[in-house]
């Protein structure tokens, strides 16, 4: 059974995609830590992120760069972290979220309440800066 994040990519659920590319995409996290959390996974659909081939796994974390630089310009912050979890979905993902603390990546505190309309203005912003700066990716 495809996982929500296939069916995510399969247009089957949606989502607020900020890009994508032939084997990658990227949307933010409808539970985020902070405002412009983002999920960069692959399309093919592994459980593990060290289950990826090498090349594959390369590919992702240079995708997963070029998102976070998209990110820093879209979304005000002092840098983009990033968790590699897995426990959640069993689809291989990075998480980047905007930091201006250490703190501000706690996935046990408190979530950030962001609205559908400013969820969309987020990935409007991230997805912009994507598209000028790597517009083969989305």
């Amino acid at each position: 059974m495809a996982t929500i994040f296939s069916r995510i990519v399969a247009g089957e659920i949606p989502s607020y995609k900020v890009a994508e590319d032939e084997h990658h995409y990227a949307f933010l996290d409808i539970n985020p830590l902070r405002p412009g959390h983002t999920l960069v996974i692959p399309k093919r659909e592994v459980d593990y992120l060290f289950d990826l081939s090498d090349e594959e796994y390369a590919g992702l974390t240079l995708f997963a760069k070029r998102v976070a630089e998209a990110i820093k310009r879209a979304v005000p912050c002092k840098r983009v972290g990033v968790a590699v979890l897995g426990m959640e979905v069993p689809h291989a993902h990075i998480h980047l979220v905007p930091l201006n603390a250490e703190s501000d990546l706690n996935f046990f505190g408190a979530h950030a309440k962001v609205d559908a309309a400013e969820m969309q203005r987020i990935a409007d912003a991230i997805a912009a800066e994507m598209s000028e700066s790597h517009p083969e990716l989305f």
